[in-house]
């Protein structure tokens, strides 16, 4: 009598969309892609274009990797991949021009790599809600509220958690008085920072000294998205946390906290773009932070909580500011954060014991045991 081996859970990795985040989506799959158990899972890699479509993609992480001189992108060749939204059925198909339909298997899991709108904001989430598919990470209402910083605050102060002063400015408000949501902005204390409500990576922020500058840093934030939040900035060391879900009824895990410190000379006030991924020269990055016990467990009581506020699942970064008489105050939460192999949260967990590999390993055994459905 033949046996058959258990089949290998089918993780499709997905990655790239619709963002301005592109490419760093792309080099976040490269790392996963790079340090994923082949032997315990069967790996899809499913790229998403600029334009919205899924296609397959090589299993070669080296194109997707973001480095100097190099922008990685999901490239629509004409062979288009699609999930089914039946419930129960998991299968991929394969559309290529001409032909029909052909069945590549099912996915058990998926592993939503993108980041910024049309992926880490909730609109992914329940696609693959309607699909009856498991994935790594929040749920459609956190996924949503994380990427939304205004409702983000509204949230994490509705539940107590410490925030620091903001103000918001619609599309509406700006194109009906703009002079009065720039004075607004003068009630919160200079320097303020400006930034895309629903972007991530620092798209579009800029941090802003003079109230004559104010204008144009809301139109370049506007670039990314017509709703704007203005914070006040906080002095104070800039603090990070990982929180991974806990099993069952377990409570959140959280790593020890770990600091940015972004180096003088290189050109950049604070953590922007080119700092997190383009000059490793600007960016110090400690872990554990050179922090007291009581404020090292601080932080990670108000990452954990912000983490069960938001409802979370899988994963989270939270993101705070000490200020130096050992204040905590949480200014985001992110909901995919950064995955490279260099990224924080994973150097965060390397620091408290969990590998990078073993992190992806978890995030994904964590996916398949949660039920599909309302939970």
């Amino acid at each position: 009598m033949t046996t058959h081996e258990p089949r290998k859970p089918r993780v499709a990795v997905v990655f790239g969309g619709r963002s301005s985040e592109h490419a760093v989506s792309c080099a976040t799959a490269a790392g996963v892609l790079s340090a994923i158990d082949r032997e315990r899972y069967d790996v899809v890699p499913i790229g998403v274009s600029r334009d919205g479509s899924w296609v397959l993609v090589d299993d070669d992480p080296e194109p997707l990797r973001l480095v100097p001189g190099h922008t990685p992108e999901v490239v629509h060749a004409g062979t288009e991949v699609a999930l089914s939204t039946s419930v129960g059925d998991r299968t991929l198909s394969v559309h290529a021009p001409g032909q029909p339909p052909q069945a590549f298997g099912e996915v058990d899991v998926v592993f939503p790599l993108l980041h910024g709108p049309y992926g880490e904001d909730g609109t992914l989430q329940g696609m693959l809600e309607l699909a009856d598919v498991r994935y790594v990470g929040s749920g459609v209402l956190a996924s949503a509220a994380g990427m939304d910083k205004h409702y983000m605050k509204v949230v994490f102060a509705g539940a107590g958690l410490p925030v620091g002063p903001y103000t918001v400015i619609t599309d509406r408000q700006w194109r009906a008085d703009p002079a009065a949501a720039m004075d607004a902005v003068g009630a919160l204390s200079w320097p303020v920072f400006v930034k895309p409500c629903r972007a991530g990576s620092s798209m579009g922020v800029s941090r802003v000294e003079r109230p004559e500058d104010l204008e144009a840093a809301i139109e370049a934030a506007r670039e990314h998205d017509l709703k704007v939040i203005v914070e006040a900035g906080i002095v104070g060391r800039e603090i990070e946390c990982a929180v991974l879900e806990g099993h069952g009824l377990d409570a959140p895990r959280t790593s020890l906290p770990g600091e940015i410190v972004v180096e003088s000379g290189h050109g950049h006030d604070f953590y922007d773009f080119e700092a997190k991924y383009l000059d490793e020269s600007a960016v110090r990055l400690s872990c554990p932070a050179e922090l007291s016990e009581q404020v090292s467990d601080e932080v990670r009581r108000l990452a954990a909580e912000a983490f069960d506020a938001l409802a979370c699942e899988g994963l989270a970064r939270v993101d705070c500011f000490v200020t130096e008489r050992g204040e905590v105050v949480i200014n985001e939460i992110n909901t995919m954060p950064g995955f490279t192999p260099h990224s924080m949260y994973p150097r965060m967990w390397q620091a408290s014991g969990l590998a990078y590999p073993d992190l992806i390993d978890e995030l994904v055994q964590l996916a398949l045991e949660r039920p599909v459905g309302l939970r």
